[in-house]
């Protein structure tokens, strides 16, 4: 695939096409024209209804329904909501790279973790299912892969705050509000969907299943909604990986042969990976709903959704800055390779070859440098991965009187993580040589003259482990509300209330490491390997280079599981990884005040909030005053409590101004705050002992503060059109950035200290500021188009990018729809943006577009024939470090296809 660009792709130039040559006729239209009433379901509905909500906000926001969510591709809330103006999606938390199903949602190029996720105003509890988002970054973004889009009534994308919202988004909110019981027109509601999904790369066929239940009395005041859904499915993920770059040290071999190598970035790893997974939806919702009279309402709600996510990850690398840097583990001095050729190019050793007399021949005893292996394979199995996400929520309303109502709310969310099981064997190359070429962001090339990589032979093992993770995230939440009407001059009502939340995360690491059999030192048998190796067509869409190296032997899961069972690395722990354990307990009380304001064509609402936050995280100092854990590999440690408390005063206000029967202006300014990622104030410390890298927190950090300034126009020049234009601005005095430092750690991995380069966080000033274009129309017949394009310009004090911030970002969609058939197609591109740090280096998501399609047909009133697919363009996901001559990674996921029936009483 060629380097992505800025510029529109073949596909996406196609689609804007066909937008432009059906809007010719409509844009004749005057906005002074009589407009017909025609009563129209389906797509048009849904956007004739979002448009509606959007226009009558006084904030400013984006609204998706639930008839546009049922009737587009979209497999879950964040595919959804990632084709509104200024929202952005990725398909991973951290470093754990790109996956086919998207997973997490940001606004207006920023990270995720300061985009607020709610359902029905209320906080969700996640967790994440892959051990590096369990273990490294842990944020405080919501997991949308565990929320299937059946469940919502519609979704709002609040990009402007006002008082009565929580806080906790910076860059704005997302809300999730689901189906309602009293909702539903007829008394009894039944619909259910069955699909067959097929994934091209994995080449499996899946079933997927939702229903919904739902029945209300004759006076309509009791209603019961149920929902259930079961969706499975196959994950392939091919992939080149790089793991990060080193600096060559000046007293290595190499620098002391070639001074010119002195500080220049080795790669740190270059390898063919190859990622399985088999992942399991299942979960339901109940709504239970009371209004006993018009004064008086109740309802509960309740959710639960559970991913099961097993995984096998293989990957065969070379080990180039390990190679160069080795040192004797006994004395220190240096004894690594010597490049007999190599290139560089913009400071990074883009290419190296070296031959095998380089390389030490292993011992009879199997002894071995480890640093020294001129290749390394991994197989690393993680049965029983999986996460989850519930809730329980009990809302209720009162009005007084005329002029009083009053409501509140109660509930109690958990989130859980797992990877109860991650055993992993690593294996070294022995009596070869290593040669390889980086292409910038086209793949590299990399052989090993001397070895067959198809054959598990000549292998030492090099480490092998069990660890057990586990991380929980839960709160219990409590709210009232009241809203006293005024009606005294511009003065409209007042609404003022208070909120107390106690929230709860933590992380824990026990590890099974009672393999001295399996660490280098002695011999050991090997795995039983019964010569397999990595699929045919393994990469095939990545690359079609000869050189990419894909012909690479691996061992199956099973064998992986039984030999980690005969040293019982899959057994129970016998020592605790305290360093990368977190705790992190949040008290939270908010009180606020607003009043609502309406004049002759304007209307709007200004408000304060204030928030008390009191944090209490526990680091797991090294050593300490009254160490415990004496006979813990990684040594004695001291659990540290870590208190304070702050104060944050959040004014808002927001005006709106009908400027026209069809013309409407806003304007809005706000004062947010978003709380540190988890993970960032705890001062734990997360070890890569491959790469010598690792990420600790800082229990001083600072929320992330910003002052907020938003202004539109909105034209509304024909039924279900609309053309808008709008500019924001965010000034953050308390960004959070990342430092590296070097420090030295005891390596259990190679029995050994070393030095690691550390990331951590502190606070830096920053700003963002962009542009929001968008324009929707019904075009003619049942045609009809939407385009939006989004612009933000975000940096740090210190010149460096804002996480998320990619410049560019549109989407073009067009539809048709009559009263059997409905089809749309869509496309969403985002340019390069930032991901933050990966194994303590920068990486950067080159830009990268997807295009989606989706078909039904209605056979009659009950039935439907509907048809989905994604990633229609088959398009890869590339990374890339300071430059692009500094590859990070490269995915292919393939694409899926959806057919089913729908069918609904």
């Amino acid at each position: 695939m060629e380097r992505m660009k800025t510029t529109p792709t073949p596909i996406a130039s196609a689609v804007f096409m066909m937008l432009a040559c059906g809007a010719a006729p409509a844009w004749a239209q005057s906005a002074d024209t009589p407009m017909e009433q025609v009563v129209v379901t389906g797509i048009r509905a849904s956007l004739e209804q979002a448009l509606t909500r959007k226009r009558n906000s006084d904030t400013l926001a984006e609204v998706i329904s639930a008839e546009d969510i049922g009737k587009m591709p979209d497999k879950n809330v964040a595919d959804a909501v990632q084709r509104v103006p200024g929202v952005n999606i990725s398909s991973s938390a951290g470093g754990e790279g790109g996956f086919a199903e998207n997973d997490r949602v940001s606004i207006r190029g920023t990270s995720s973790s300061l985009t607020q996720t709610l359902v029905n105003g209320h906080t969700i509890g996640t967790g994440d299912w892959f051990v590096l988002d369990q273990t490294g970054a842990v944020g405080r973004s919501v997991s949308y892969a565990l929320l299937p889009s059946e469940i919502v009534s519609a979704v709002t994308v609040q990009k402007s705050q006002q008082a009565d919202m929580v806080e906790g988004g910076v860059a704005g909110s997302v809300n999730i509000e689901t189906r309602k019981p009293l909702d539903f027109k007829k008394q009894f509601t039944a619909e259910a969907t069955v699909q067959a999904i097929y994934a091209d790369l994995p080449r499996k066929t899946d079933p997927q299943m939702n229903a919904l239940f739902g029945w209300k009395n004759d006076a309509k005041t009791f209603g019961v909604l149920v929902q259930l859904f079961y969706e499975k499915r196959h994950e392939r993920r091919d992939g080149q990986e790089f793991y990060g770059y080193t600096p060559i040290d000046a007293e290595s071999n190499a620098a002391k042969a070639h001074p010119e190598l002195a500080g220049i970035l080795a790669p740190s790893g270059i390898s063919a990976s190859l990622f399985e997974q088999e992942r399991k939806r299942t979960g339901g919702a109940i709504d239970l709903q009371f209004k006993p009279s018009r004064d008086l309402s109740f309802d509960i709600n309740g959710f639960s959704s559970s991913l099961d996510a097993a995984n096998y990850n293989r990957s065969f690398y070379n080990n180039i800055s390990a190679n160069i840097n080795a040192t004797d583990p006994v004395t220190g001095a240096p004894v690594g390779v010597v490049p007999s050729a190599y290139v560089i190019k913009s400071g990074t050793l883009v290419s190296a070859t070296i031959p095998a007399s380089q390389y030490p021949a292993v011992s009879a005893t199997k002894t071995y440098n480890s640093s020294l292996y001129s290749a390394f394979g991994d197989q690393i199995y993680r049965p029983g991965s999986a996460s989850s996400s519930a809730y329980i929520d009990l809302d209720g309303s009162y009005r007084v009187n005329d002029d009083l109502r009053i409501s509140g709310s109660v509930g109690y969310t958990r989130g859980v993580g797992k990877t109860p099981s991650d055993i992993g064997y690593e294996a070294g190359l022995t009596g070869a040589g290593s040669t390889y070429t980086l292409n910038g962001l086209s793949p590299a090339t990399m052989s090993f003259p001397g070895a067959d990589t198809s054959r598990f032979t000549n292998y030492v093992t090099a480490s092998a482990w069990g660890s057990n993770v586990k991380t929980q995230d839960t709160e219990k939440y409590g709210q009232l509300d009241g809203e006293l009407r005024l009606d005294r001059g511009v003065m409209e009502s007042a609404k003022f209330g208070v909120r107390y939340a106690e929230h709860h995360r933590s992380t824990s690491q026990p590890e099974n490491r009672s393999c001295p059999a399996c660490d280098g030192t002695t011999s050991a048998p090997l795995p039983q390997w019964d010569g397999s190796t990595f699929p045919g067509n393994f990469g095939k869409n990545i690359s079609t280079d000869a050189g990419f190296l894909r012909n690479v032997w691996q061992i199956s899961p099973a064998a992986i599981a039984a030999w980690a069972a005969k040293y019982d690395l899959a057994g129970g722990p016998t020592t605790r990884n305290w360093a990368g354990e977190l705790d992190v307990r949040e008290k939270t009380s908010a009180i606020y005040g607003m009043v609502n304001l309406a004049g002759d064509s304007w209307r709007g609402n200004v408000g304060v909030r204030y928030v008390h936050t009191n944090q209490a995280t526990i680091t797991n100092v090294p050593g300490g005053s009254n160490p415990i854990g004496l006979d813990n590999i990684n040594g004695p440690y001291t659990p540290t409590l870590n208190e304070r408390g702050y104060n944050d005063v959040l004014p808002s206000a927001n005006f709106k101004f009908d400027l026209s029967p069809t013309l409407v202006g806003r304007l809005a300014v706000a004062k947010t705050m978003a709380r540190p990622d988890y993970s960032a104030m705890v001062g734990a410390v997360t070890l890569n002992d491959t790469n010598l890298t690792g990420s600790s927190g800082n229990p001083n950090l600072k929320p992330v503060r910003s002052v907020n300034y938003d202004a539109a126009l909105e034209w509304y020049f024909a039924p279900k059109s609309l053309l808008s234009a709008g500019v924001f601005y965010m000034d953050m005095s308390s960004y959070v950035t990342y430092g590296t430092a070097n420090l030295t750690y005891y390596n259990t991995s190679f029995k050994r200290f070393d030095s690691y380069s550390i990331s951590s966080p502190t606070n830096i000033a920053a700003k963002n500021k962009g542009v929001e274009l968008a324009w929707q129309q019904h075009i003619w017949g049942g045609f009809g188009a939407l385009a939006n394009y989004t612009y933000t310009d975000g940096s740090a004090e210190d010149g460096k990018p804002v996480v998320g911030n990619s410049k560019n970002t549109y989407n073009a969609e067009t539809y048709y729809e009559d009263d059997r058939l409905s089809a749309r197609l869509a496309y969403t591109y985002r340019s390069s943006f930032s991901g933050g740090l990966y194994n303590s280096f920068p990486q950067v998501m080159a830009g990268t577009g997807n295009l989606a399609a989706s078909l039904n047909y209605k056979i009659n009133d009950n039935l439907s024939i509907t048809f989905d697919a994604l990633n229609l363009n088959n398009a890869v996901l590339r990374y890339y470090g300071t430059n692009k001559d500094q590859p990070i990674a490269s995915y292919s996921n393939g694409r899926q296809y959806y057919l089913g029936l729908r069918g609904k009483l």
